[in-house]
């Protein structure tokens, strides 16, 4: 209810805005605010942006792998139901795998750096793979995609392990260690009472038959896919900016919608060319409610950082393998805020230009946010 009230209020005078004034044609322009919150689909561009200039500062003069550690369909079809449970632990396994296999000897003997981005719907907005959607089940069920440097720090930290050109660490190794994470990892949560079953998974509530619906997902092999190496730190961030802070669905991709029904753009991954592109329609309702199925659970974080580039030890870790590679450490624009004179302020600017003329828009009065009317006091209370 939070996400929706939200994203009916952006941008609207319910929260508020400000009055600008062009310094050419003297045209105003009334901007309203936006809600900032991270499920709605024009809030995201500029915290994207920000996260991004802080990614640059942060890149390693080295190859970078893609890798993708994907749920299968059975839990993926439980995940909706336990989202903070089932997607933490997504979270942690698929990390835990690559820190284990990168500082074992045989692979790689390193501590591995990882960036973590949850991905959890498809194109048509979907949990799970719904029979005749025309998507494969790998892109409609929750996966994260993972951004790793080719290499890592020794045990002692005095030197930089590369690793193979075009070869990181097996596949195969991966999905076999990633497969037994989860599984041990679903276990202990329904042996701790942590994990919630309704409707035609209520059975699930029972231990021996929640063992028997996980034994069958011990032989089968767990989708854990490696991509090529990026070409160079730039390909790395036009990825990221991709994917960090994309939602279910953006504005772009909205063709028509009226009371009755929403028509949008869809792609069929199984095809290639201009008819991988399509339209899905569906009733208002059920768009409403595929797009609150991504809604994340307060609090959850969507991007990790594992490893050296964990938050508590991150930058020493990375001017220290700079140190080691011999690379120069970016220059960072010095911002001096110690004068907090008002009048010294330069005028704020609107980032869009004017719609009359293409000139500057200055900010000249704040307009505050409206105030929901109270609700009449009850007779029967006051006179109590």
């Amino acid at each position: 209810m939070k996400v929706m009230s939200a994203i009916e209020r952006c941008r609207t005078a319910a929260l508020g805005g400000h009055v600008a004034r062009c310094v050419d044609c003297a045209h105003e322009h009334i901007a309203y605010n936006s809600c900032r919150n991270r499920h709605c689909p024009k809030c995201q561009a500029g915290a994207a942006k920000a996260w991004l200039v802080a990614r640059e500062a942060e890149l390693l003069p080295v190859r970078y792998f893609h890798l993708v550690f994907t749920l299968p369909k059975q839990i993926a079809n439980i995940a909706h139901q336990n989202k903070r449970e089932i997607y933490n632990l997504l979270m942690r396994a698929s990390a835990d795998t690559v820190i284990k296999i990168t500082a074992d000897p045989k692979h790689l003997g390193a501590r591995a750096g990882i960036i973590s981005v949850l991905h959890i719907w498809g194109s048509a907005m979907t949990h799970h793979l719904l029979p005749g959607n025309g998507l494969p089940a790998n892109h409609e069920r929750a996966h994260v995609h993972m951004i790793v440097p080719g290499g890592g720090l020794s045990v002692d930290s005095t030197k930089w392990i590369a690793c193979r050109k075009n070869f990181f660490l097996s596949v195969r190794v991966l999905s076999r260690l990633y497969r037994r994470l989860i599984l041990e990892g679903l276990t202990k949560l329904h042996k701790a009472g942590k994990l919630h079953f309704f409707g035609e998974h209520v059975e699930l509530i029972d231990r021996n038959a929640f063992d028997d619906f996980l034994k069958p997902l011990h032989q089968i092999d767990w989708v854990v896919y490696a991509k090529e190496p990026f070409a160079g730190p730039k390909a790395v961030l036009a990825y990221l900016s991709r994917y960090t802070h994309r939602i279910a669905i953006s504005n772009s991709r909205l063709i028509r919608f009226d009371e009755n029904s929403v028509t949008f753009k869809v792609k069929d991954y199984r095809l290639k060319g201009a008819g991988r592109h399509t339209t899905m329609t569906l009733a208002t309702g059920e768009f409403i409610r595929r797009f609150l199925l991504h809604v994340l659970p307060r609090g959850q974080h969507r991007i990790r950082h594992y490893g050296f580039f964990g938050n508590g030890n991150r930058a020493a870790n990375i001017a220290r393998i700079r140190q080691l590679l011999g690379a120069k450490t970016p220059d960072h624009q010095h911002i001096d805020d110690t004068n907090t004179d008002d009048a010294d302020q330069p005028p704020r600017v609107l980032a869009l230009p004017c719609p009359c003329c293409g000139g500057q828009l200055i900010i000249v009065e704040t307009i505050a946010p409206a105030q929901h009317p109270r609700a009449p006091p009850d007779p029967k209370r006051a006179a109590a």
